[in-house]
């Protein structure tokens, strides 16, 4: 071959290796488009269903723009919600990005469907008085309002990278059409003071029990001589307290629309499983930790497996338990349309509940990967074991809220968790670290401004989430009033 022929084919080669460049780059840029394709397409395919089921009659618009607002709600509860289940597990690299999507996208629609209400209130958490609305169409619009302003605020927080509370949304949505259409006098302020408590209760709850298992697994198996025995010993008994936090959490949150489960009833069953479930592990974690070396690495193998299951759990009891909420305007709206009639409880219809699961499958697989990486990964370094708190603190916690009659956000406790967790690494490194100096007292100690660096929690996410949460009722009413005088402006 010639030297005029050989530069031709190395300058070919270097025009196909800048389109393959310039086609892998168009591809990355449009990505987004196809999550927002997608998610019209779905959009869509709620309203035409809403159109089928309410037989074409012409007063049936309202519902098919309402089953559009719904579907739209779902895509940003799979966006924003479900990250705080899977989160911890993908930043603890106990499951790829892809894994934790799919097993999220599979358990969230099984609760849903499987395990989620029948009936659930209107008023969402009863802060509006029924009565004070008995009027349809003016129901009707305050719903369309409410589903449609929680859903706005939750894609603008995913969009800032916040994980928000999807029913404190709702809620505040139905307090800010309530109010707009009947007046401040029918909203329950000792509920939604309750609902306030809340913001301050479930992230310290959940951030405090997360850093006491913490430190329990630091004193009884990592800073011990023989770590493996010690894991061998305490690993199942972990086990054990998980499965009976989550039996308890799932038989509370969980069946309650198939039977009456009280609390202690729930607490026995837990029981049962977790000692059922802890002596079962005792052979398995003795068999998996066999030739492990004697090292910390060696032991986060041993909460994989626990962790994954975990996340899983934790994404089925949400989609059973928070679905509901997500979808209850919705499920009034379809109510009204059917029986002319206002109720503070309505009956949940399977395309509505097919809505909200497979709503929140699409905007988990479309949009989820931030939030979970954010959740997992850029609040603190997790691993194994401190994502296993993570996990067991937002069972134990919502049963602990439940035994007190504590208004609790699932939300906030997994990512309180998480702050828990790196608040406690944080305070444990520098108290090894002071007792270092004392003990070698010509160290160098580092200067301050080092010492800010190495925190082991990045504040900005802090900053930025707690004014998310504190904000989320007020800014999703705000949003719910302006969307009603709108819809009544336009005719609705």
């Amino acid at each position: 071959m010639t030297d005029d022929a050989t530069r031709q084919w190395k300058t070919l080669d270097k025009d196909l290796n800048r389109l393959s460049r310039l086609e892998e780059a168009s591809m990355y840029a449009s990505r987004p488009l196809v999550g927002v394709g997608v998610s019209l397409v779905f959009v869509s395919f709620a309203a035409v269903a809403a159109a089928i089921f309410a037989g074409g009659e012409p007063q049936s618009l309202a519902l098919v723009v309402a089953a559009a607002f719904g579907a739209y709600m779902a895509l940003n509860i799979g966006a924003n919600d479900v990250a705080n289940n899977m989160g911890p597990a993908v930043g603890a690299k106990a499951l790829s990005m892809l894994g934790a999507i799919a097993i999220a996208a599979v358990f969230e629609s099984a609760g849903a469907l499987l395990a989620g209400g029948d009936v659930v209130a209107t008023i969402s958490k009863g802060i509006i008085d029924p009565s004070a609305l008995s009027n349809t169409a003016v129901f009707v619009r305050a719903m369309m309002a409410a589903l449609l302003a929680a859903s706005i605020w939750v894609n603008i927080a995913t969009w800032i990278g916040a994980p928000v509370s999807t029913t404190h949304s709702v809620v505040g949505g139905v307090m800010g059409a309530g109010i707009i259409a009947a007046g401040l006098g029918t909203v329950n302020w000792a509920t939604m003071a309750q609902i306030a408590a809340s913001w301050v209760i479930s992230p310290l709850l959940g951030g405090i029990f997360a850093a006491a298992v913490l430190a329990f697994i630091k004193w009884r198996v990592i800073y011990v001589d023989d770590k493996i025995a010690a894991a061998r010993t305490w690993v199942p008994v972990l086990i054990g307290v998980m499965s009976a936090a989550f039996a308890t959490y799932l038989a509370l949150k969980g069946l309650k629309h198939v039977m009456a489960i009280d609390l202690s009833t729930a607490l026995l069953i837990g029981v049962v499983a977790g000692v059922a479930f802890g002596l079962l592990s005792v052979p398995l974690i003795r068999r998996q930790s066999e030739g492990l070396e004697n090292r910390n690495r060696s032991l986060k193998s041993l909460f994989n497996a626990p962790l994954v299951v975990s996340a899983a759990l934790l994404s089925f009891a949400h989609g059973a338990n928070d679905v509901a909420n997500a979808v209850g305007p919705l499920a009034a709206i379809a109510y009204v349309h059917q029986s002319s009639s206002v109720a503070g409880e309505v009956s949940i219809p399977l395309w509505v509940m097919l809505i909200g699961a497979l709503g929140i499958s699409f905007g988990l697989v479309l949009f989820g990967p931030k939030l979970i990486g954010m959740v997992g990964s850029q609040i603190t370094k997790l691993n194994p074991m401190r994502a296993y708190c993570v996990a067991l603190s937002a069972a134990v916690t919502v049963i602990a809220a439940s035994w007190l009659g504590l208004p609790v956000s699932s939300t906030h406790i997994a990512v309180g968790g998480v702050f828990g967790v790196g608040f406690f690494r944080e305070w444990y490194t520098e108290r090894r670290a002071r007792r270092l100096m004392r003990e070698r007292p010509a160290g160098r100690r580092l200067p301050g401004q080092e010492r800010a660096r190495r925190k082991l929690v990045r504040r900005s996410h802090f900053m930025t989430i707690i004014a998310a949460w504190v904000i989320t009722v007020p800014a999703a009413a705000l949003l719910s009033a302006a969307c009603f005088l709108l819809l009544r402006a336009i005719g609705f």
